[in-house]
């Protein structure tokens, strides 16, 4: 047992757990369509939706893993998230309002008006599958915390978390979601800006002293920079694979992943959308860059202070944060850094929970049972949540025998493997008027062979005769160009446009009218 929760402590992680309960059953009485459900009937303020955006962003691993991996090596994930800036014009100023006028609920409806049932089944499947593997990761991450500072069992903690969350997401809908995530990001930020004040003014030396011992350490350094040929081989990615991967995830995430774009639906009406999304993923990069400046600051507290670090401590890096907190902190404190760590892994849990939901049924249930009625719609995304829940819980619960690696680092990598080249087919569809179905499911032919082949002789280590040896992040970041590439090459040698596409581009946007049945 590494660490103890005093009564007080106790006290104030259940208080917070039941304020979040309570919030999701108080929403269950405004859930009485689909609509309600899953968009919240677009009645949510900017305000929230700022709120809900950054919950959804913000989870267990970047509050756990994100310190751990500045911790054992310095800030080479930043890179990653620099992007963010760039990728976040294009989506306020274009993909917000294109989406509210193009599609009712799930984000794949777009792939489904621009190329078919087939582009909407294959892009709504990687999400749900990235969603899901995602959220084994963060169920994991905070139970490795809740281990620390409490000493209790790390599959009861999963399961117990993992089953909590997933009850108040299937009763309060999107609605509960977001606002359990106004609660949750203000726990959140205020035991964020709490540990980082404690790391920099309770050594004697004071904040100054603490930096600069960081930044000697190298914990404030980027990585490798080095720019040839060669470097494309190294596992140990360089910052320019760093920034790619980053493209291509946040490019990913706020432009088409269900999680995310179903934040801009909810909102009161286009200008609320551009306002909340704006703020809320603002937002994400400052409290990003704090929680790895926390690293920092834990790397240079053990030495200046020579607070003792038990070597099976260090050994694991994403121990650290919650080892600190269950060590060097006071009673009470304790308990709400535990109450902020529950709150960065539930809201990202309930808000994937639900989109998971809708995408299965709008995209699925709906589309091979279009007779059947708003209820049983309603009642079957229900059982999309429990379902989906108790799946994640299994996941996370099989991801503790990785408890040697970096969360962060392995949810990076896989999320960039299974992103299958989705980003490239909505550039397909999005940018471009020549492209056609036809041409599209050549793209997707191809990228689908070239993931798997890179994976399977990469990752898997599987001796194909002709292997990718390359940095297995390249697998995720070439897969986009290598579809939007070979899909376009095909529309124009397999010429057939067979469905309108009016409005559906970007050289469209002009257009403000809804599509039919949005």
């Amino acid at each position: 047992m590494t660490g103890y929760l005093s009564f007080l402590d106790t006290l104030v992680a259940l208080v917070y757990l039941g304020t979040t309960m309570g919030v999701g059953f108080w929403m269950v009485r405004r859930q009485k369509t689909t609509a309600d459900y899953f968009i919240a009937n677009r009645r949510i303020p900017a305000w929230a939706v700022a709120f809900t955006m950054l919950g959804t962003v913000i989870s267990s691993a970047s509050f756990v893993a994100h310190p751990g991996a500045v911790f054992a090596r310095n800030l080479y994930l930043l890179p990653s998230h620099l992007v963010l800036p760039f990728i976040l014009l294009f989506v306020v100023l274009f993909v917000v309002p294109f989406y509210r006028r193009v599609i009712g609920m799930s984000s794949y409806e777009y792939f489904g008006r621009r190329f078919g049932h087939g582009a909407r089944f294959y892009t709504s499947a990687g999400f749900v599958l990235l969603r899901v593997l995602d959220l084994g990761i963060t169920l994991y991450t905070a139970a490795i915390a809740i281990d620390v500072m409490t000493g209790w069992d790390i599959p009861k903690v999963i399961v117990g978390l993992g089953l909590l969350t997933t009850l108040y997401t299937m009763v309060g809908g999107i609605e509960g979601v977001v606002w359990t995530d106004v609660l949750q990001g203000v726990v959140l930020l205020g035991g964020m800006f709490l540990i980082l004040a404690i790391l920099l003014f309770q050594p004697a030396a004071g904040p100054v002293s603490v930096l600069s011992t960081a930044y000697a350490g190298g914990k404030f350094g980027l990585g490798n920079f080095d720019w040839s040929w060669q470097s494309l081989y190294n596992q140990d990615a360089t910052v320019w694979i760093w920034l790619l991967a980053g493209l291509t995830m946040m490019g990913r995430s706020y432009t088409i992943d269900q999680n995310i774009v179903q934040r801009y639906l909810v909102a009161r009406s286009d200008r609320e959308a551009q306002q909340g999304a704006l703020v809320g993923a603002v937002s994400c990069l400052p409290v990003w860059m704090t929680f790895m400046l926390i690293g920092a600051c834990l790397w240079s507290f053990y030495r200046t202070t020579g607070a003792a670090l038990p070597a099976e401590i260090a050994a694991k890096p994403d121990n650290i944060l919650p080892y600190f907190v269950a060590t060097q902190l006071p009673a009470g404190i304790v308990g709400l850094i535990l109450a902020a760590i529950l709150a960065a892994a539930q809201s990202s849990v309930s808000a994937d929970l639900n989109s998971i939901s809708t995408v299965l049924t709008s995209d699925y249930f709906t589309h091979f049972l279009p007779q059947s009625s708003d209820r049983s719609r309603l009642a079957f995304g229900r059982s999309a949540v429990l379902a989906t829940g108790v799946v994640t819980t299994m996941i996370a619960v099989l991801l503790t025998r990785t408890r040697s690696v970096s969360a962060a680092e392995v949810g990076l990598t896989l999320i960039t493997i299974v992103a299958g080249g989705i980003l490239g087919l909505f550039a397909l569809g999005f940018f471009t008027r020549k492209a056609t179905t036809r041409g599209a499911y050549v793209g997707i032919a191809c990228c689908i062979l070239f993931t798997g082949w890179a994976t399977l002789s990469g990752p898997l280590a599987v001796d194909l005769g002709f292997n990718f040896t390359f940095n297995y992040l390249l697998i995720g970041i070439l897969s986009q160009p290598i579809l939007f590439i070979t899909g376009y090459l095909a529309s124009l040698l397999l010429p057939g446009q067979s469905r309108d596409i009016s409005g559906l581009t970007f050289w469209d946007l002009r257009t403000r009218t809804k599509l039919p049945g949005v």
